[in-house]
């Protein structure tokens, strides 16, 4: 099968090439949002291949991925095929609702030709999506294997852009975390927190390659994820693989992620606070609470089952 999709999401895409089509991805001489073409920090597949958008109408096009509303009009000018109708088209749909919860509508709401998939069975709980049949494919991830040591008594973040997505991803909420222990924050664009907020113990570390990235997050002894409000970080579920026990608050799919005895999840900030404190000063416990986690996100978001969940969902948009 042929598939023709955006690189949006680096790291979903990474799991999403890992199956037997071949994927076409849009390359634009500015390598911009509508044409990135290939990853440059992932490994992908030969399978993944870059094409000119002038070049799309020579494509036997199989089914189309959308993952952005102004990809439908890209479809039709570079295709010249209207999605779901002159090509089986999946909206794919990576976040939360975010407006006027639990009354916000799907952009492709009430479009039965089109099939909407979340990544959470918290985003289609949420997301209104009219008339549009729905599905979920639970991420899927590559294993990294166990590397947790713990070997430094610090806790690890993940987030991208903290400054500027504030309350959304937690970041008023890491001084109250740094006050107990030092913190590492990883991402994009994080070089200014510890001097905007006032964290003389935390660090800025940006942009490394996501081999490099796990090496390191699996050396701190806690993954800490303070999001309020976002869909399911893949980091989240990457430092579960790796061994590390998780320190989360209990919002949007982060109660079905994060089982009991793999970690701690609350919305009360003073108890995630003392377990934060707790697990990095007890090694043993964080040891233990690492390999359950483990245990738990390989059972159910391993690469297999994802994949599996994607042929399902494009078996039914081309029959």
């Amino acid at each position: 099968m042929r598939v023709l999709i955006w690189h949006v999401h680096g790291s979903w895409t990474t799991a999403f090439v890992q199956g037997p089509h071949t994927y076409l991805l849009p390359v634009t001489p500015d390598r911009g949002p509508d044409g990135l073409g290939r990853a440059s920090t992932w490994d992908w597949p030969a399978s993944v291949r870059e094409v000119a958008p002038e070049r799309l109408r020579d494509e036997d096009v199989d089914v189309v991925i959308l993952q952005r509303p102004h990809e439908e009009d890209l479809v039709r000018r570079w295709l010249g095929r209207r999605p779901g109708i002159d090509v089986p088209a999946v909206y794919l749909e990576h976040n939360a609702p975010c407006g006027d919860v639990p009354l916000t509508r799907h952009p492709v709401a009430d479009r039965p030709e089109l099939t909407l998939v979340h990544v959470t069975h918290f985003n289609d709980l949420c997301w209104d999506a009219g008339r549009t049949p729905t599905r979920v494919v639970e991420h899927g991830i590559i294993d990294p294997g166990r590397r947790w040591t713990g070997e430094l008594a610090r806790a690890a973040v993940v987030v991208n852009d903290p400054l500027r997505r504030g309350r959304y991803v937690g970041t008023d909420l890491l001084p109250f975390f740094g006050a107990v222990t030092p913190l590492d924050i990883f991402g994009m664009r994080v070089g200014d927190v510890p001097g905007r907020l006032g964290m003389p113990t935390a660090r800025a570390i940006e942009d490394l390659p996501q081999a490099r990235m796990h090496d390191e997050l699996a050396r701190r002894r806690v993954y800490l994820h303070p999001i309020r409000w976002t869909s399911l970080g893949l980091s989240l579920l990457e430092a579960m693989h790796l061994g590390m026990p998780v320190v989360a608050l209990a919002t949007t799919e982060i109660v079905e992620a994060v089982p009991p005895g793999a970690g701690v999840i609350s919305t009360r900030t003073d108890e995630l606070i003392k377990a934060l404190k707790r697990l990095v000063n007890d090694p043993a416990e964080a040891a233990e609470l690492g390999k359950a986690a483990r245990e738990a996100v390989v059972d159910r978001y391993g690469l297999t089952r994802f994949l599996a969940g994607w042929e399902e969902v494009l078996g039914e948009a081309t029959r």
